[in-house]
């Protein structure tokens, strides 16, 4: 077994170290991870310089891009073979609903799918690390489960892990992505030049969280498990839209 281990809150961030050490036996482990936080950076492929990797004491790869350079970079040139699984996380806080549209988190997962590796990303739900070495056995746990298995056709998996130190207890459940109300607004503040400046605000409280979906399951003390796909097509307004604009069969 190959394991490939990206994450987006850097390669010092505690989650990226204890989903490693969790990880520990199962096979040979590469981590590649970004130089510095970058949360919120989605699927970014960085095109306008070149990249660098560095190797830290520890061992841990990193590279000044974002977490989709960082699985893409590993993919196609800077390993010399293809992992098995891509790993990332665990990240300092959910990843749920609307949220896995901006992750980095979910991103680098996306991008080891998009090679057709199977890939998963874990998240607490809460920051502040509360009780991450469970939730990295957590994660271990669920690992060797679909590893059981059997890894097949790639897949990506999205993981939400409730902050409690019984979380490898907790039931697990296959869901769906709720969704957010819109974003609060941004917030103004002035530069010490007297510029008007710009702060991205809180995300939105959750507004679809009924059963069935990631916020349900997290709210209710399970670990929410969502499979994703990244066809962004709407199937269904296909045929509306032929007709609409006036394209024949």
């Amino acid at each position: 077994m190959r394991i490939l281990i990206a994450n987006d809150d850097g390669y010092l961030a505690p989650g990226l170290a204890a989903l490693v050490k969790a990880c520990e036996g199962l096979g040979q482990i590469d981590v590649i991870a970004p130089e510095q936080n970058a949360s919120g950076t989605s699927n970014a492929l960085t095109l306008g310089r070149p990249l660098s990797v560095y190797t830290a004491g520890n061992g841990f790869r990193y590279v000044n891009g974002t977490p989709s350079d960082c699985v893409h970079v590993a993919l196609t040139g800077l390993l010399d073979y293809r992992p098995d699984l891509v790993l990332s996380g665990i990240n300092n806080g959910a990843n749920m609903g609307d949220d896995t549209l901006y992750s980095g988190t979910v991103a680098a997962a996306t991008e080891g799918y998009l090679f057709g590796i199977p890939s998963i990303a874990f998240s607490q739900v809460e920051k502040g690390w509360g009780h991450l070495d469970a939730a990295a056995a957590a994660a271990r746990a669920l690992i060797e489960q679909v590893l059981a298995g059997g890894l097949g056709q790639a897949f990506l998996l999205n993981v939400n892990l409730p902050n409690r130190a019984d979380v490898a207890a907790l039931p697990r459940r296959i869901t769906r992505l709720g969704r957010r109300h819109a974003s609060a607004p941004v917030i103004c503040q002035q530069s010490p030049r007297g510029e008007t400046i710009y702060w991205i605000g809180p995300a939105g409280d959750a507004r679809e969280a009924g059963e069935g979906t990631d916020f349900h399951a997290c709210a209710n003390d399970m670990v929410s498990i969502t499979p994703l796909q990244v066809d962004l097509s709407d199937h269904a307004s296909l045929p509306a839209w032929r007709q609409r604009l006036g394209q024949t069969p």
